[in-house]
């Protein structure tokens, strides 16, 4: 399996120094930097696997790194953990919805960083072979890691992407929020119910295609579905 590249955004160069380390002796290849603007310009030279990402950094801000890095086609997909001193339950939902895929609140353990990015890394790698998913207007290719939705493809987060090949392989069946905690999270993950909202939220604006209905099915007091029809 290939090395996988992190790019590290962190101005306090004690934090900054730790975790370098402790990645390279896991065996990730890490960039580092303590200056938003430098690292979007790193994103380009060399898409990085997973980003690391404090919301308080050097020039641009971590919040609208995250925000650019989702709008590029070529880092849209690319998981972002973001690391902050910020504890506000808004300036969580605020960095989930610019499009993070975890948050961490300092000051944390380096040991469990090292375990969400270790988690993330599970999900995301590609399957080495696989058939495309259909589920009514929508088509997705696990191996190419794309989406199509009548012809047109599809921009989605890496979360978003998760949500929906995981909806896509039981259409129609209903799932609590606790449930796609477990199977697009996984069981570790201690992030709250309400997240699932946001990343429901960011699907639908995702798969949205003039003149076509939504297929995520809200279900009142049981979660959500995704429809065929």
């Amino acid at each position: 399996m290939p090395t996988a590249r992190l790019l590290l955004v962190e101005d306090d160069p004690a934090l900054s120094e730790l975790l370098e380390f402790r990645f390279q002796k896991e065996g990730y290849d890490v960039r580092v930097t303590p200056d938003g603007d430098e690292a979007m310009v790193m994103a380009r030279e060399q898409r990085p696997d997973l980003v690391i990402l404090d919301w308080m950094i050097e020039g641009t801000s971590g919040i609208e790194v995250c925000r650019r890095l989702r709008r590029d086609k070529d880092t849209a997909h690319v998981p972002i953990i973001m690391l902050t001193a910020r504890e506000a339950e808004d300036d969580r939902i605020r960095g989930l919805e610019t499009g993070a895929d975890d948050y961490l609140t300092k000051p944390f353990s380096p040991r469990e960083l090292l375990a969400r990015v270790a988690a993330v890394m599970r999900r995301i790698r590609p399957a080495l072979a696989g058939e495309t998913i259909q589920v009514g207007d929508i088509t997705l290719d696990p191996v190419a890691h794309k989406v199509e939705r009548q012809g047109q493809v599809l921009q989605l987060g890496p979360t978003e992407y998760r949500l929906l090949k995981f909806f896509m392989e039981s259409p129609g069946r209903v799932f609590s929020r606790g449930q796609l905690l477990d199977g697009v999270w996984g069981t570790e993950s201690d992030i709250e119910l309400r997240t699932v909202d946001v990343h429901i939220r960011r699907l639908r604006k995702a798969i949205e295609i003039e003149g076509a209905d939504d297929p995520v099915r809200t279900v009142r007091s049981a979660g959500y579905a995704l429809d065929a029809a």
